[in-house]
C-alpha cells in the first residue's frame, strides 16, 4: 500500500511550532492538529505550503523563514513609550492588543510589550519581524478530501441544527452550517 502524499485536493492535518533560530526559543505552537485542503487554501505562507507538497503522514519537517523577507526589517519608529497614566487601564498588561487609527482612517495594531511603574510600552511591528525562524510541521494526517471538502477548503463534519436536532454538515474552517 503506498502512502498518500501531498498534493492538490488531499486533506491534510498537522501541528506545528514556530522556533527561534538563534534563540531556540518556541515562539508559537499549534498543538492541536490543523486541518486544510492542500491547493484550496493557504493556511501558512507559500514557502511553507510548497514544502509540504510531497510529504507524507507521519513526515517532519523544518523549513527555515527569513521573516525579514516576509514582515520587513523593524521599524523602531513604531515602538511607543508613553506614561502609563495617559494609558487606560485596559491597555496596561503586556501581551494585550491594541487597534490605532491614524488621522488618514488607517489601521495598524500594536501590542504592549512592557510594562513597569511609570511607563507603558507599545509596539506596531509584527512580533516575528527581525526574527529568522524555523517552521518545525508534524504530518498527523493525509488522505483524499471528499468533495464537500474541497468545496469548503476543510474538513466537513456534522452537528445537529438547532432548530430540528437533524444532523446538518458543518464547515469546519470557517465555524458555519
Amino acid at each position: 500500500m503506498t502512502k498518500n502524499v501531498i498534493q492538490a485536493n488531499q486533506y491534510v492535518e498537522l501541528t506545528y511550532k514556530v522556533i527561534d533560530q538563534k534563540s531556540g526559543e518556541v515562539l508559537t505552537a499549534v498543538e492541536f492538529p490543523l486541518g486544510y485542503v492542500h491547493g484550496v487554501n493557504e493556511i501558512l505562507s507559500p514557502q511553507v505550503m510548497s514544502e509540504l507538497e510531497g510529504r507524507a503522514q507521519g513526515d517532519t519537517i523544518e523549513v527555515p523563514i527569513d521573516c525579514n523577507a516576509i514582515y520587513g526589517p523593524r521599524d523602531e519608529s513604531l515602538v511607543i513609550t508613553d506614561y502609563i497614566e495617559n494609558v487606560p487601564e485596559e491597555y496596561r498588561e503586556v501581551g494585550t492588543a491594541i487597534l490605532m487609527e491614524n488621522d488618514r482612517g488607517q489601521t495598524k495594531s500594536f501590542l504592549v510589550t512592557r510594562v513597569d511603574e511609570s511607563t507603558v510600552t507599545i509596539d506596531g511591528n509584527n512580533p516575528l519581524c527581525g526574527r529568522e525562524v524555523i517552521f518545525k510541521l508534524d504530518i498527523t494526517l493525509v488522505r483524499d478530501a471528499s468533495d464537500e471538502e474541497i468545496a469548503h477548503g476543510g474538513k466537513v463534519e456534522t452537528g445537529p441544527d438547532i432548530d430540528t436536532g437533524k444532523a446538518v454538515p458543518i464547515d469546519m474552517v470557517n465555524g458555519n452550517p
